[in-house]
């Protein structure tokens, strides 16, 4: 064994690879931009005496947009958490290794790549190796029958509502998205689980309700039997982003839908509810400016008519338009990237050339 790949918090078994003579690397899976605020974060921690959310300017991350303190990951936003301790001992560690393979790709995060790829004394070498994602499937994945829904409709005319395996909304929260989608008269598909007012609830709570549809609205699923399919807790998602009548996907932003949808060329509501995923949302909407992101109510609550409004737009308005333009454009690429000759197939096949190399010089 000549290397060692870590995730992003296992840092520590660096010392047991210095200790055999094996090289250090890491595999970050998510953003680049996540990956430069990591290993800004050493200095930032220095620099700043109070917490990040109470910082009068924005966070300047290498490369990146600048992001309020407050939509920073949310283990960084109580310093005196052992959350936030954790984090900054793996990125101070970052420095030790020797190499880092990202999971996103230039076109699609120009500034961040451009700085972490400037060279640097003692800065481990980056690798751009995305996007990878989940394609295969099981061959019982259209349980629910979504998929035949999805044949009938028009094209591109569905949104995908959907906030992955851990993301709950609260109960006034889910009333105010299912009557905003009511409100909109547009076509959706959506991944219902039990309301929390925890956020990222369905991690500690595998099962959920007995009933989640139980907690929409009285007589929702029967007004929107037209235009809605309603599944309980999981659908094939990326078989849904692949289909020609997805329209639009409603995402709480974390990366692996971020990059399926970007390589299915699908535009994005931006809805974040934990983790980097605030971050992730800055980077949509005003970065890459693939994403609307609807404006939350001074209640915390995103309201039924700004949903209405958000979906329309994204739907059948001129910004969604532009958006379909762009998210097009980044389809292609994704495409291009990860082709035979493509600069991520060539830098993972370079890297593993370059250990393989060392194996034998080991030998």
């Amino acid at each position: 064994m000549v290397a060692l790949f870590i995730d992003l918090f296992g840092t520590d078994a660096f010392d047991v690879a210095i200790e055999f003579g094996v090289s250090p690397y890491a595999f970050f899976p998510s953003t680049a931009m996540g990956l430069s605020f990591f290993l800004y974060l050493p200095k930032l921690d220095q620099m700043t005496s109070c917490e990040y959310r109470d910082l009068p300017e924005p966070v300047q991350i290498p490369g990146c947009l600048p992001v309020r303190g407050q939509d920073l990951l949310d283990p960084v936003q109580d310093r005196k958490n052992d959350a936030y301790k954790w984090v900054l001992h793996n990125a101070k560690r970052y420095m030790m290794a020797e190499g880092i393979a990202v999971n996103s790709f230039k076109e699609l995060e120009g500034g961040a790549f451009k700085a972490l790829l400037e060279a640097e004394p003692g800065k481990p070498k980056i690798y751009p190796v995305g996007p990878l994602i989940q394609t295969g499937s099981s061959s019982d994945v259209d349980g629910s029958g979504c998929l035949k829904w999805l044949d009938g409709q028009p094209c591109g005319s569905v949104l995908y509502i959907s906030f992955g395996s851990g993301g709950t909304l609260s109960s006034n929260q889910l009333n105010e998205l299912a009557m905003g989608l009511e409100l909109s008269e547009q076509r959706f598909i959506w991944v219902v689980r039990s309301p929390s007012d925890q956020a990222n609830a369905t991690y500690f709570n595998s099962h959920g309700h007995k009933d989640p549809l139980g907690f929409l609205p009285n007589g929702f699923l029967e007004r929107t039997k037209g235009n809605g399919f309603v599944v309980s807790s999981w659908a094939p998602q990326a078989q849904i982003l692949s289909h020609s009548s997805t329209g639009g996907f409603l995402t709480h932003c974390c990366w692996n839908s971020i990059l399926e949808t970007v390589v299915h060329g699908v535009p994005v509501i931006a809805w974040p509810l934990y983790a980097e995923q605030k971050m992730n949302a800055v980077s949509l909407t005003e970065g890459i400016k693939v994403a609307l992101r609807p404006n939350v109510g001074e209640n915390g609550i995103i309201s039924r008519v700004e949903i209405a409004r958000v979906v329309n737009s994204l739907l059948e308005g001129e910004e969604g338009k532009a958006i379909r333009s762009r998210i097009r454009d980044l389809k292609d690429a994704a495409a291009n990237v990860i082709s035979k000759d493509g600069c991520s197939t060539k830098t993972l096949d370079k890297l593993a050339s370059m250990l393989k190399n060392k194996n034998k010089l080991s030998l």
